[in-house]
């Protein structure tokens, strides 16, 4: 499973939301992957997942927090509901 941030380089939320998709993923054991929206590869992964706003944060194919800052304790649940349902 990915753990996925969109972000942007003048974006002030990014830089925690990176640190807590980071910290978790690591928990967890899943791929951290950054999507920079200010490059064109990164606009079109982000039209892909219907995000046009930072920070953004997917799991696999669900985007959870779309253009706010979704606390570590939310994620966190929301990881753990996702890896549990994929058992």
């Amino acid at each position: 499973m990915e753990l996925k941030v969109f972000v942007m380089a003048n974006c002030p939320k990014c830089p925690r939301a990176k640190e807590i998709a980071r910290r978790l993923a690591e928990k967890y054991g899943l791929d951290y992957v950054e999507v920079h929206l200010d490059t064109p590869e990164g606009q079109i992964e982000g039209l892909m997942y219907n995000v046009l706003s930072t920070p953004s944060i997917a799991i696999g194919d669900d985007v959870v927090a779309r253009g706010e800052l979704i606390t570590e304790e939310e994620l966190e649940r929301e990881l753990l509901r996702r890896l549990k349902n994929k058992d």
